[in-house]
């Protein structure tokens, strides 16, 4: 079993982030190959990047980096949740990605985007470049939801077999490039 941190970006009120988050996390539960932990950057709450030191370097002063830290530091893969704002994904995911980097390095991630017209696309496409410059291996297949509110019904997301079929998609390639990236992990 793989650990897997499913991370919600959305820290807005009137967010809709949680609710995609649990639908993936469950399915992630269901797949059999993951331990799964949710993680909510609002309720994480990460102040605005300060460390006086580099993230390379690994010398936390304040606590809740020391924390976050060690939580993402236990993490096999990833699966990013993601709103699409401004034709990108939310600044408090990009904080939180900026307060480490170590930890993140060869690490499989799968992304989840949703929103409008365009699905998330484009903040998809702005974390997945992102990302591999943290050295993680961010996975070509993702989860696009258009115009994602027609799937919440009763704060649960109902959605259509395109979408359920790219999630199972997903966690597949996401089982098999965790495997990978273990060995190289414990290679380098």
């Amino acid at each position: 079993m793989y650990n897997l941190k499913v991370i919600t970006a959305s820290v807005r009120p009137g967010r809709k982030g949680p609710i995609v988050t649990e639908w993936i996390a469950g399915k992630a539960r269901l797949h059999g190959n993951f331990n799964v932990e949710v993680l909510d950057l609002k309720e994480i709450n990460l102040p605005l990047m300060d460390e006086p030191n580099h993230p390379a370097l690994k010398k936390y002063e304040h606590e809740h980096t020391k924390q976050w830290s060690a939580t993402i530091e236990e993490s096999d893969a990833f699966i990013f949740v993601t709103a699409e704002y401004d034709f990108n994904y939310p600044a408090p995911l990009r904080n939180a990605l900026e307060f480490l980097y170590h930890e993140w390095g060869y690490k499989a991630a799968g992304i989840v985007s949703y929103g409008g017209v365009s699905a998330g696309t484009r903040a998809f496409n702005s974390l997945k470049s992102d990302l591999s410059s943290f050295n993680m291996a961010p996975l070509g297949t993702g989860v696009h939801i258009p115009f994602f509110t027609q799937f919440i019904k009763d704060d649960k997301l109902e959605p259509n077999n395109v979408i359920e079929k790219s999630a199972g998609m997903l966690l597949n390639e996401l089982a098999r490039w965790t495997k990978g990236m273990k060995i190289i992990k414990e290679n380098k």
